[in-house]
This record gives structure tokens, sequence and C-alpha cells, in this order.
């Protein structure tokens, strides 16, 4: 199933981000056959990092939280998520 985590950021992780941005890069690596697509996102060109986005392809909505909870970012007094179920309107694969 296709689910959309949407992450929102405290102002507090803009510097664990800063600690852990490699290892929060590896873990994507290590896990890019479920989570197919991830970035950070902010409220202005140029602003500072106010949250996240990711589209995964996974068996449940358990296994996506056991992702995101594994992941080094995942903090839950910096870092909150709401997981949306993702219907994609052509199923033909996306190049980004």
């Amino acid at each position: 199933m296709r689910i959309v985590a949407v992450f929102t950021d405290t102002p507090e992780m803009l510097a664990h981000r800063k600690q852990h941005g490699q290892a929060h890069l590896d873990f994507l690596k290590a896990n890019q056959s479920e989570i197919l697509v991830g970035g950070g996102l902010k409220d202005e060109e140029g602003g500072a990092f106010v949250g996240g986005l990711w589209i995964m392809e996974v068996e449940s909505f358990a296994r996506a939280k056991a992702i995101i909870e594994s992941d080094p970012y995942y903090v839950p007094a910096y870092r909150n998520y709401t997981l949306k179920l993702w219907g994609k309107a052509f199923d033909e694969p996306v190049v980004i």
C-alpha cells in the first residue's frame, strides 16, 4: 500500500537535524525499498526546515510507523507525523 507520511517539526528539531543528518540519510538509503521519496519541507525559499514528507510503499500502517519510529530523526518531543493512504491517479512509474 502507498502511504504518505507528513512530518511537523518543532523549532528544536533544527539542532537535532544538524547533529543526526548523516545518520538520517544513511537510514533513508538503507530503507529505500520502502521509502520511495523523502525530503524536507520549508515554509519559504531559503527558510528553515519545518518538517518533511515521505512517500512509502509498505505492507501496512503498522510497518510505516515502525520505519518512521526507527529513523534517527524521530524524536517525539521534536517531531510528529500523520499518515495517509495515497491513491495515485495513474499507475505509471514516477520519476522525480
